[in-house]
């Protein structure tokens, strides 16, 4: 499954499945922070970060609260996403 993880003005195309609450948070906080040779902790590899994507294939949209502003982009797509019925689910 491909979906995209938001937090903020930031945003993540993710291959897996949807995350729940507390699967979002620790993703979005390990993702957030570039650290070199950090190693993936294993609740966490069932998500890869993916960077060549179509935006059609996009299954499913988890918000995460507390980044801040959406980037207009980041809106763009989260409303074409609304258009085809995929609804972000809003994690806190």
């Amino acid at each position: 499954m491909l979906g995209i993880l938001v937090h903020g003005d930031n945003h993540f195309i993710v291959r897996g499945p949807m995350p729940g609450c507390d699967e979002a948070l620790a993703l979005v906080r390990h993702w957030s922070i570039i650290q070199i040779g950090a190693v993936t902790p294993p609740e966490l590899a069932g998500w890869t970060i993916s960077t060549k994507e179509f935006r059609e294939n996009l299954e499913w949209a988890v918000v995460v609260e507390g980044g801040g502003e959406h980037s207009p982009a980041v809106s763009i797509l989260l409303a074409e996403l609304a258009a085809r019925g995929v609804v972000a689910v809003q994690a806190t």
